[in-house]
Parts: structure tokens; C-alpha cells; sequence
């Protein structure tokens, strides 16, 4: 095993980061493609409103696009948030 003065410190400081929280830049990318993905809905569902088809249920699957997207936001916000806060905490 290497110690920790013969690997980069760059190297050795994100793989540390990524021991600390695993997985972070694939949720991050998942984060961003379901927003991606609510919003294609999103604007999909908005133009079947425009048009005047099917209310009943283009409503509720427009309400549901834009509910995704302000999660995927919110969690893709709150993951930097925890990211910020995890580069002050080593800091000090």
C-alpha cells in the first residue's frame, strides 16, 4: 500500500472526498437528467393544455412534471449545499 506522500495531493484529496461521500457526481447527473427529463414532460403536457386536449388528465401529468423537476432542483441544490459544507469543514 502507498503511503500518502507518494500519491498526488490532488489525487489523494478527491479520492478521499469520494470515500466521504460516495456516488455524489453519478446522483448529481441523475439529478440533472430526471430534471431534464420533467421538463421535456413539462413542456410537452403544456402544449396539450394550449391545445385543449384531454384536461382531465393533461393537468394532473403537467402538475406531476412540474412537481419532478422542483425536486430534482431542490435535491440537486441541497447535494452542493452538503458539498460546501463538507470543503469548509476540512478547511478548518
Amino acid at each position: 500500500m502507498a503511503n500518502k506522500s507518494s500519491i498526488d495531493p490532488e489525487l489523494y484529496r478527491r479520492l478521499k472526498a469520494e470515500a466521504q461521500s460516495p456516488y455524489r457526481t453519478l446522483r448529481r447527473f441523475f439529478y440533472l437528467a430526471f430534471a431534464g427529463s420533467g421538463f421535456i414532460g413539462g413542456v410537452v403536457f403544456l402544449a396539450r393544455l394550449a391545445a385543449g386536449r384531454e384536461l382531465e388528465t393533461t393537468i394532473p401529468n403537467l402538475a406531476l412534471q412540474i412537481g419532478v423537476v422542483a425536486l430534482m432542483v431542490t435535491l440537486y441544490r441541497w447535494e452542493g449545499q452538503r458539498e460546501q459544507q463538507e470543503s469548509v469543514k476540512k478547511a478548518d
